[in-house]
């Protein structure tokens, strides 16, 4: 298997190469209209229903900035591998996809302030026994999303699993349903939607959160300092007016922020 950090060094130049032709692109927010990346394939947070409607927590706070902003939205699907590289080559304005703000990320855009804290956790088979160590999980296959800080995670932490990547969280929980993998590391939040589903139903988490503190923002090109700005101020109206909490109260029971 290719390792994580490996491919996260392809990206990197991937991104860099990407750059290069966005410069003529960097003052697109300055339009009337916000053009706002997200995957799609992401739920409760941003999903395609079979009407092809995007919807989902992601998409109500983008919308709600927006609103604060005073500024028209539309939105651009754009498969999670691609989404960076496209915000640098001017498909969009800026990313609202729940992105985990990183350190590598950083190097290639710059980010808002949070508008959700997530944690990371395993899911597996309600009758499975997990010790989630480097010697429990020795000689199982856990499913991960390409290019996530749960793949990452994995990789640092647990060097004798096989880790199997995929292109969607929900390629993911379909193979952990079948049995083809052992366990599922993944933001909490997310997990506990497909929790709740049928298809989840024998399913549980598995020992403590992994990882803790994660925060989501949303990633800008680089250079405009005045949208970062304006976004986080946006961020700040709607925790403090109520209209997050609304947002909030439909997705899960309890504060995400």
């Amino acid at each position: 298997m290719i390792g994580l950090r490996s491919t996260a060094i392809a990206l990197t130049a991937t991104i860099s190469l990407a750059a290069a032709t966005a410069v003529s692109a960097g003052a697109a927010w300055a339009q009337d209209t916000l053009r706002i990346g997200t995957e799609g394939a992401y739920p409760p947070f941003n999903m395609v229903d079979a009407d092809g409607n995007l919807h989902g927590f992601d998409i109500d706070i983008a919308n709600a900035l927006c609103a604060e902003m005073e500024r028209e939205c539309t939105f651009v699907i754009q498969d999670w591998d691609g989404i960076i590289p496209g915000l640098l080559a001017g498909k969009y304005d800026a990313i609202v996809a729940s992105m985990s703000v990183t350190e590598e990320r950083k190097q290639a855009v710059d980010f808002t302030n949070k508008y959700w804290t997530n944690k990371l956790q395993f899911v597996a088979p309600k009758d499975a026994e997990l010790d989630i160590s480097p010697e429990g999980m020795a000689g199982k296959t856990v499913g991960a999303q390409r290019a996530t800080i749960s793949a990452q995670w994995v990789e640092e932490n647990l060097p004798d699993v096989e880790i199997k990547l995929y292109d969607t969280q929900e390629n993911a929980y379909l193979d952990l349903a079948s049995g083809r993998i052992d366990a599922i590391i993944a933001d909490m939040l997310v997990n506990y939607e497909w929790l709740q589903s049928e298809a989840g139903a024998d399913f549980e988490f598995k020992g403590e959160p992994v990882f803790e503190n994660d925060l989501i923002a949303i990633a800008l090109r680089k250079g405009n300092e005045d949208l970062v700005a304006d976004f986080n101020a946006a961020i700040d109206a709607i925790v403090e007016d109520g209209t997050y909490a609304e947002i909030n109260a439909k997705y899960f029971p309890f504060s995400i922020y």
